[in-house]
């Protein structure tokens, strides 16, 4: 049994784990990895094994930095089946999809510039039609269901409480008379997420593979995220400015939209007008009214019983034509427009940045993680100048960073979650899923809670289990 690491290691994109038991290869996670443009792509169009010899893969999460590599991992030869949760099956065939038409259309607009400019063509990482092919090899399975994707191999599936559908990966491994327990995390949620569930406590494992994103800082706590956003719309509105909040199209969009439900019941906002502006967020929240099944409690009571849409209310709209989107940015209102990409790296959020920085009564609400060498994480930095579409534009706009709608556990609900595995069986974890300085604060605490092995791998670093 052998684990090689050629994703999110040391860093906090493109997750990709190989795990190879009694000759069978399997892949957990096959995401896209994002950075520097060019290095990016070279990354994600050559994989670093032979995407032919792969037996299975398993998907923890539908975010692209854990599913958005699939199409070039089925386009260079994939055949068999990837094993994932009902949700994150519905919620991949819009992310995929969308993921292709962003990449052909930023190839289209790069190329009308390259054409300009005498330089060659770009093409795609992949198509439209490469995402809709790799659908075909998805398999849905419930929670709590423990399924065999060879003989020796058998998994089940926890609720991870990050997104909608993610799933703690619990493998159960057989090799020359030898049982071994593996667990992958996936990305661990937080206690008191609106809408989903909670992370399932796992029992036991002999060896986990962690993620670490937040493996060195603390969150503010979820419950003061409502007064501050609140805060946050009031100040922007008072000089006359609009709100731009660059989110990604799953969870965190929906869980803003809930928030700003509860505010406007509540009469506690001004009435402006809220926009998504993202069809894919469009897409991704009636995939999260299909799956009501997966929601909490709370959000049971105070809407479902009701009858009512946790998604939608009076102030709210929801754009797909791109020419309305346009005419967001004639208009000077003060509003709200949530748009994707999160990270800032693509789609429409760039022209509604490019069109709204340079104002000082504007805000920019930062309400997620931002990976280095991202536009997103250089608009966090509060770096004076910012490029978009290759041009230069002041950053003006206030920048507000909104640590507690993080929908990744932080450094103190990480141990705490470990605490709850029985000791006298862990005695291997991996981190993975954060930049060097978060994995290798995390590794320590783990190691001072006396687990014997506690790694943080480099990309190709493999161990035998």
């Amino acid at each position: 049994m052998k684990i090689q690491f050629w994703g999110a290691a040391k860093n906090v994109t493109g997750s990709m784990h190989l795990l190879t038991v009694n000759g069978k290869k399997i892949l957990l996670e096959c995401g896209l990895y994002q950075g520097r443009r060019k290095e990016a792509f070279e990354r994600n169009r050559e994989l670093p094994f032979d995407a032919s010899g792969i037996d299975a893969m398993i998907l923890s999460h539908s975010h692209i930095d854990h599913s958005g590599n699939i199409p070039q991992l089925v386009k260079s030869g994939f055949t068999g089946n990837i094993y994932c949760t009902h949700a994150t099956q519905d919620l991949a065939n819009v992310m995929l999809r969308d993921s292709a038409h962003i990449q052909e259309k930023d190839a289209e607009f790069m190329n009308r510039k390259n054409d300009r400019k005498g330089l060659p063509p770009v093409e795609p990482l992949y198509t439209m039609e490469d995402a809709q092919a790799c659908m075909n090899h998805f398999v849905g399975i419930g929670y709590h269901r423990p399924f065999y994707i060879t003989p020796e191999v058998q998994v089940t599936f926890l609720d991870a409480g990050h997104i909608l559908g993610s799933a703690i990966v619990i493998l159960d491994l057989k090799e020359n008379g030898k049982t071994f327990r593996l667990t992958f995390t996936g990305d661990l949620g937080r206690k008191g997420l609106p809408v989903i569930r909670d992370p399932e406590q796992l029992d036991w494992t002999d060896a986990l593979i962690t993620e670490s994103t937040y493996g060195n800082r603390l969150h503010d706590p979820i419950g003061d995220m409502k007064t501050k956003l609140q805060k946050v719309v009031n100040d922007t509105v008072s000089r006359g400015g609009r709100i731009i909040v660059p989110s990604f199209s799953m969870e965190r969009t929906q869980e803003l939209v809930y928030m700003l439900h509860e505010l406007f019941n509540e009469k506690a906002l001004p009435e402006i007008p809220v926009y998504v502006d993202s069809p894919l967020s469009v897409n991704i929240t009636e995939v999260f009214r299909l799956h009501q099944e997966n929601f909490d409690e709370e959000t049971r009571e105070a809407f479902l019983d009701d009858n009512k849409d946790p998604f939608g209310f009076y102030r709210l709209r929801y754009i797909r034509n791109v020419e309305e989107s346009k005419q967001l940015n004639t208009s000077r209102e003060s509003c709200m427009i949530i748009s994707a990409s999160g990270m800032c790296e693509a789609g429409r959020i760039l022209h509604h940045l490019k069109n709204n920085v340079e104002d000082r009564r504007n805000t920019v609400l930062i309400v997620g993680f931002m990976a280095e060498n991202t536009l997103g994480r250089r608009i966090v930095e509060k770096e004076p100048v910012i490029r978009i579409f290759g041009e230069e534009h002041p950053l003006r706009a206030e920048v507000v960073k909104m640590n507690g709608f993080s929908a990744h556990a932080d450094r103190n609900e990480l141990l705490a979650y470990y605490q709850g595995i029985e000791k006298e069986k862990l005695r291997r974890v991996f981190v993975v899923h954060g930049e060097p300085d978060q994995s290798e604060s995390l590794a320590e605490a783990i190691r001072q809670q006396g687990v014997p092995e506690v790694h943080v791998p480099d990309r190709g670093n493999e161990f035998e289990l």
